[in-house]
């Protein structure tokens, strides 16, 4: 963010640079690409236990290794990759956490050979459209929601790891699937003109 930048955001947006980055052009900005929606899913319960700004460090570093989140890629890895993934500096070398994305790449094609869109599935949960919501501060904002819950017992049903409903919400939070930009920060109403 430049330093003359005035503008009100949320206060996590305000922290770091690359939090400010991430927060003013993609956090709550809504993705409906399969691919895309896996890598975030998967980045999100990469999270668990960190900060997401460790995260954001490493996403080039995911990217690399894990071959651009391609699901059909991913979901063919073996051992070998394992052991080449749990020596990667550039991701979390956390053995469950590696095995997870592999798990979650051939959930992914199951679901997708099931029912058909992967996006779709995941859309069906807000009815296809973002949820605009109108909270005053960080506080106010829910860590789960019923929503994020059934969309973790569906993912886990189906097979998915490190979907449990707070990585959920914070998927639909990240993914534009709810706007939980405080109504005092610039981004609410221009993220709510994208549904």
């Amino acid at each position: 963010m430049p330093a003359s930048d005035a503008r009100t955001r949320c206060d996590w947006g305000t922290s770091d640079p690359l939090y400010g980055d991430y927060h003013d052009r993609e956090w709550g900005v809504p993705l409906r690409d399969d691919r895309a929606l896996f890598e975030l899913l998967c980045l999100e319960g990469a999270q668990a236990g960190l900060a997401w700004i460790t995260i954001l460090r490493k996403r080039d570093g995911y990217r690399r290794a894990f071959e651009g989140f391609d699901p059909h890629r991913v979901a063919t890895y073996g051992e070998a990759d394992v052991a080449r993934l749990l020596a990667d500096p550039g991701i979390v070398r956390n053995r469950a956490k590696v095995n997870s994305v592999i798990g979650n790449a051939r959930a992914c094609l199951r679901l997708a050979d099931d029912i058909g869109s992967f996006a779709e599935h995941l859309w069906s949960f807000v009815d296809g459209r973002p949820v605009q919501n109108a909270w005053r501060g960080l506080a106010d904002v829910p860590a789960e929601t019923d929503t994020s819950l059934a969309m973790s017992r569906d993912l886990r049903r189906r097979g998915f790891t490190f979907v449990g409903p707070t990585i959920a919400y914070a998927f639909m939070q990240s993914a534009g699937m709810v706007n939980d930009h405080v109504v005092g920060c610039f981004r609410h109403a221009e993220v709510a003109a994208l549904a």
